[in-house]
């Protein structure tokens, strides 16, 4: 009996540790499963008299400004204002309540929501080409208005929040960027948000 001592603690041993190895990566296993979350992709569309316009935008990286953009989308803040800035090659404008009403062309690009916020620059987002960023009056004076790049300007980066991109409807974009332009880069035909509708995935 004694003879077999040996070889039964080993087995003992072998047994108690792989136990011990399978609980725990059975319990790493369970740790890594409850820290999955699930990737909620957010986007809106940007209804538009030229055609709609989609946007992928970055709730991570600006999560502010995406809420505030969200907010005014669902109460209707941006139905029927008009992209009252355009320069070709450049960037499209809109957002300034005042762009509704004609008579008040004077002030059109200086209206917003009645309050501001800061800025949230985030150093992996870039204005370039689709994406859509924060207009201002200067350092965290955000708002409303907002614009899409047309071209790659990155000497905007440092001045302007990213907060999305388009990923459908680039070509109704560009169409509202050859609109012919009058005084303060003002569009002659109406370019019109009808209404933007906001969708989580």
């Amino acid at each position: 009996m004694n003879k077999f001592l040996p070889i039964l603690i080993i087995l003992v041993f072998i047994s108690v540790s792989i136990g011990s190895y399978l609980i725990f990566f059975r319990n790493i296993e369970e740790a890594v499963e409850e820290k999955i979350v699930p990737v909620i992709k957010m986007t809106a569309i940007i209804q538009t008299n030229f055609g709609d316009i989609k946007i992928e935008l970055f709730a991570d990286d600006a999560p502010k400004t995406v809420e505030n953009f969200i907010k005014l989308a669902k109460e209707g803040f941006y139905d029927g204002i008009r992209f009252h800035r355009v320069i070709q090659r450049f960037m499209i404008q809109a957002g300034c309540p005042f762009s509704r009403d004609i008579a008040l062309k004077d002030r059109w690009g200086t209206g917003g929501p009645g309050w501001i916020f800061e800025d949230e620059i985030h150093e992996d987002n870039h204005n370039v080409v689709g994406t859509i960023s924060m207009a201002n009056a200067g350092p965290n004076t955000n708002g409303s208005q907002f614009f899409i790049n047309l071209a790659d300007n990155n000497f905007l980066d440092n001045r302007h929040t990213v907060f999305g991109r388009v990923i459908e409807g680039m070509e109704v974009v560009n169409a509202i960027g050859k609109v012919e332009t009058g005084p303060g880069d003002r569009p002659v035909e109406d370019v019109i948000i009808e209404s933007i509708k906001v969708d989580k995935k």
